[in-house]
């Protein structure tokens, strides 16, 4: 019966596949319930939606898509321009479940000029259609800050919240205010300064919020000048100050030539379930627009499909009318209008690794925080970089990590540090005594120490690591595969750590014969790696100090028969050395340890007397 409906479902949906047109437009795919599961667009509708039910998809996360669709509708539009813009106010209309989905930025604030008869400019982070026109938002806070202070100092507008009407001003409802008596502001509300005056300065605010500086800087020159040649030097003095801050926030934010003009910005940076997309907007060289937002992928989408979405969206939201676009590789379907540079070299090339700057640094950031958050996030990312680094069959839950420890083969001993989740597991750390090697051979001692340690988790049937890393290169790696896998017939991941002349970690190895393993340095894989590296020499170590001070402090009293560690610590406490401890008469040690333990004491110091 089941198979049977699957038949009427597949005979219905080839039905609709069938008699699509071959033109430009925006397919929708319903589930069960009517719900719009997916969105797209295609060049020519038939062939494309046909494409999801001629053959298997090698893709889990499609052949998921194509077993819940049960229905299909269609739009058709002129141009793949069109079809693009349509799917996505499509996406953002329905935000179906297996397209990609755009985090807003709405958190990040704006720059708004209010639509009021003395109108406002502040900062905001609420957008009210009607209320005024929005600059923004600003992902980079300190440029917005910049901004705003610009314009306070060169146009002293209003502050207040006052609801100011030209019926409240003729009616006498205002005063000067504070504002006013500091200079911050003209008092348009009674009129000290006209409305005219102060709607120019308002429009020359929105040219700077713009970015067309180039233009308000000539109109103040040339007014400077007029006023110079009048002999209004105060006015030209209070004009050329003005002149000069706008001349330094445009040094300051002018970051390639002023040759370029209303250009659009692009660059992508992708992980695992996440895109990131910048924008930038340049106008007369100077960025004024720059916003870094995400997209939470559904499907396969590459990164050509992610880009596109990114460009019309962000283009739409901002009204950008820029006829160039710059991106990192070729975009198609964007519009005969538009033209889209891969530049090779010069200035716009800088525009496109700026971006890409602010992209990375936008990831890194997200990550960051992401992992405050959820640190086993950040764990299980380590563990798969580092699976995929090394194309391991498991994910590394469990590592363990060996170093040897000796000083001319005295005191030898080794150390076995354990890692679980990336974290370190200090009640699995285990310390070994050397015992089968005589003299300096760091060899011998990996494969005593490693033969030991298997051949004992084997028979208690305790589970074995996922990921063995040796203190060392080539040579370790090769002696510990010869015990694991010629002696004791186990197959585990061995990796090694080499460090460079300072001691530093500096690259790993792994396969046979090993191959350094291409990793970024001081990033969080790395230092994972040189962490756990750090960690199995100071074990060691601090276990060979041990030892060897054990070694240095021992007395003929420790090889007394009867005279155990108790006595021992109650004579050194009362004369503090073996000679003392031999000076001192039997009634008085028979006072501190007893008359039976004096007695031995007696007999064997008088055998061994200790020289000063």
């Amino acid at each position: 019966m089941e198979k049977s409906r699957k038949d009427e479902l597949r005979a219905y949906l080839m039905g609709i596949v069938n008699n699509l047109p071959d033109c430009p437009g925006c397919y929708q795919y319903l589930d069960e319930t009517g719900t719009i599961i997916y969105v797209g667009k295609a060049k020519n509708l038939k062939r494309r939606v046909y494409s999801y039910f001629s053959k298997e998809h090698d893709s889990r996360k499609t052949a998921i898509l194509v077993s819940k669709i049960h229905d299909i509708k269609y739009i058709v539009v002129k141009t793949e321009e069109d079809a693009l813009l349509l799917e996505n106010n499509l996406i953002k209309q329905w935000s179906p479940r297996y397209n990609i989905l755009l985090k807003d930025g709405k958190t990040y604030p704006s720059i708004v000029v209010t639509n009021e008869y003395l109108p406002r400019i502040f900062q905001t982070r609420k957008i009210m259609k009607g209320f005024g026109t929005y600059f923004g938002p600003y992902s980079h806070i300190p440029t917005m800050h910049m901004l705003l202070e610009l314009i306070g100092k060169l146009y002293p507008l209003r502050r207040c919240r006052e609801s100011i009407t030209p019926e409240s001003i003729a009616a006498g409802k205002h005063k000067e205010c504070l504002e006013y008596h500091i200079k911050n502001c003209k008092a348009p509300c009674v009129l000290r300064q006209s409305r005219d005056e102060y709607m120019e300065h308002i429009a020359e605010a929105k040219e700077i919020l713009k970015g067309n500086t180039a233009g308000i800087e000539r109109q103040m020159l040339r007014k400077m000048q007029e006023c110079a040649a009048k002999m209004l030097f105060e006015e030209a003095e209070t004009i050329k100050q003005k002149y000069l801050l706008l001349e330094n926030y445009r040094s300051r934010s002018e970051v390639v030539s002023n040759t370029l003009h209303n250009i659009d910005v692009f660059n992508i940076e992708n992980n695992e379930k996440v895109a990131y997309i910048n924008y930038l907007h340049v106008t007369n060289g100077c960025i004024t627009q720059a916003f870094t937002f995400e997209y939470t992928k559904r499907m396969e989408e590459t990164d050509e499909e992610l880009l596109a979405a990114g460009i019309v969206e962000m283009r739409q939201r901002y009204g950008s009318e820029s006829k160039e676009v710059i991106v990192p590789f070729p975009v198609k379907h964007l519009g005969d209008n538009l033209l889209i540079t891969v530049p090779q070299k010069g200035d716009k090339k800088k525009l496109l690794e700026l971006s890409k700057l602010n992209v990375l640094q936008y990831k890194k950031d997200r990550l960051t925080q992401s992992d405050k958050l959820n640190p086993e996030q950040k764990q299980v990312r380590l563990m798969k970089e580092l699976q995929s680094a090394l194309g391991l069959p498991t994910l590394p839950l469990r590592i363990e990590c060996f170093d040897n420890s000796n000083i001319s083969g005295t005191d030898a001993v080794a150390g076995c540090v354990v890692f679980q989740k990336c974290k370190p597991s200090k009640q699995d750390y285990r310390k070994y005594n050397i015992k089968t090697v005589q003299g300096p051979d760091d060899y011998a001692s990996m494969q005593e120490v490693v033969r030991r340690r298997y051949s004992r988790m084997m028979e208690e049937q305790t589970p074995l690591p996922d990921l063995i890393i040796t203190d060392g290169g080539r040579g370790q790696m090769e002696v510990v595969r010869a015990v694991l896998e010629d002696e004791l017939h186990l197959s585990i991941p061995i990796a090694g750590l080499a460090k460079d002349d300072k001691h530093r970690t500096n690259e790993l190895l792994y396969g046979f014969p090993p191959q350094v393993i291409g990793l970024k340095l001081n990033s969080p894989l790395f230092n994972l790696l040189a962490q756990i590296q750090n960690e199995v020499h100071r074990y060691a170590i601090t276990f060979h100090r041990d030892k060897r001070s054990k070694r240095q402090v021992a007395s003929i009293l420790d090889e007394m028969p009867g005279i155990g560690p108790k006595t021992k610590q109650l004579l050194l406490r009362k004369w503090h050395s073996v000679k003392r401890i031999a000076e001192a008469d039997e009634a008085e040690l028979a006072a501190v340890v007893g008359p039976a333990k004096a007695k031995i004491l007696k007999q064997n110091l008088a055998q061994n007397t200790e020289k000063p």
